[in-house]
């Protein structure tokens, strides 16, 4: 069994009224990261640093987080935001620079509970390693 850390961050956990909505949503964005789905059952899933749970009955759903996910290229960006939109995330801020600093590309969608998504390029850069890997 291996798991990989450190190629999104170090872990989110968000929970969901509608959790086939919420795989389906986040699936399309790991898809075009190249990120595969770990374990998934009815009430929860994750992948990497990502865990998605169902809400507890009668809890809001987490609305007003922002999770940022890593983008190899501007052309990341743009595909991670077109499927995000394909999914049934909506537009928060479409593809493109921003000032945050030199280089800063990325775009911004809600996810179905209203959590703000982003896709972000920070520009070239060079990378001590793809992942870190823990066995068991």
């Amino acid at each position: 069994m291996e798991f990989h850390r450190g190629r999104l961050l170090d872990h989110v956990h968000l929970r969901a009224k509608d959790m086939a909505a919420s795989k389906r949503f986040y699936q399309a964005i790991l898809e075009v990261l190249g990120i595969p789905l770990g374990s998934h059952g009815p009430d929860n899933f994750f992948a990497d640093e990502l865990f998605v749970s169902t809400a507890d009955p009668g809890a809001p759903a987490g609305r007003g987080v922002h999770l940022a996910f890593q983008a190899k290229d501007p052309e990341m960006v743009k595909r991670l935001y077109d499927a995000a939109l394909k999914a049934g995330g909506k537009d928060n801020g479409a593809p493109g620079e921003r000032p945050y600093h030199p280089g800063y590309y990325a775009a911004f969608v809600l996810d179905p509970d209203g959590n703000n998504i982003e896709a972000v390029y920070h520009g070239p850069a060079k990378r001590s390693a793809e992942s870190v890997v823990f066995t068991a």
